[in-house]
């Protein structure tokens, strides 16, 4: 883990989509927790649809709860369009948000998670429904030196792209003032935007098999790697 001298390493990841089937032992989850463990992270970001669905029973919301808390990080998560916020929501049904090492955008706080130490601000604007919505417009100012931005839609890739919902695009990801824009919803690995901040989906780790690790350099340069999952 870095020290407080401004180097950080977060830890991406994105549409696990747990639904309750496996076994907490089987889920892509632990092999997240485990390669962020081994890398070290100070940070962990999960960049939505978390969850498959807000019916996911209390006992496996507790479970992950538990896991979460026992990370030993501080840990960001961002609602997506399968689990958003609604009034039955699994982050509201269980206690995952109450956990101290867990912020939840939209529940914990409103839309940032602030890490007044680390000189670093996490903002995202979670799903609150099922309905459209716009993950990047109208960033906000700055609440600390570096900002990360965190946001689970679609990257408006081409004009082909833009009959699809929660649409990103490179102008809203550049006025974001972010060091690095952590993406979900799509499960394929890929960078974002037009290069002007660094952007990157990480994919789902069932189907990438990776995370990123993301790392913000004392100097303002950033890195971006993609790391296989550790096996557990």
């Amino acid at each position: 883990m870095s020290d407080g001298s401004g180097d950080l390493l977060a830890v991406h990841t994105s549409d696990l989509h747990i639904d309750g089937r496996f076994a907490d032992e089987f889920h892509p989850l632990c092999r997240v927790l485990e390669t962020a463990k081994t890398l070290g992270a100070d940070l962990i970001l999960l960049a939505g649809d978390i969850f498959d669905h807000n019916r996911v029973p209390l006992a496996q919301i507790d479970a992950v709860a538990r896991m979460l808390g026992d990370a030993g990080t501080q840990i960001v998560v961002l609602p997506g369009n399968h689990d958003p916020i609604t009034a039955d929501s699994v982050y509201r049904r269980g206690g995952l948000a109450d956990v101290p090492n867990v912020h939840v955008l939209g529940v914990s706080s409103e839309e940032r998670f602030v890490w007044a130490e680390r000189d670093l601000e996490v903002w995202g604007r979670a799903h609150f429904d099922y309905e459209n919505m716009s993950p990047l417009r109208e960033a906000p100012p700055l609440a600390a030196g570096r900002r990360i931005a965190v946001a689970h839609g679609h990257w408006l890739k081409t004009e082909e792209d833009a009959h699809r919902g929660w649409l990103i695009t490179d102008e809203e990801i550049a006025s974001t003032g972010a060091a690095y824009v952590a993406l979900g919803h799509w499960p394929q690995a890929q960078p974002a935007g037009d290069g002007r901040v660094p952007a990157y989906y990480c994919g789902s780790p069932d189907l990438a098999a990776t995370v990123n690790a993301v790392r913000l350099r004392a100097d303002g340069s950033v890195e971006v790697e993609r790391v296989p999952l550790d096996s557990v």
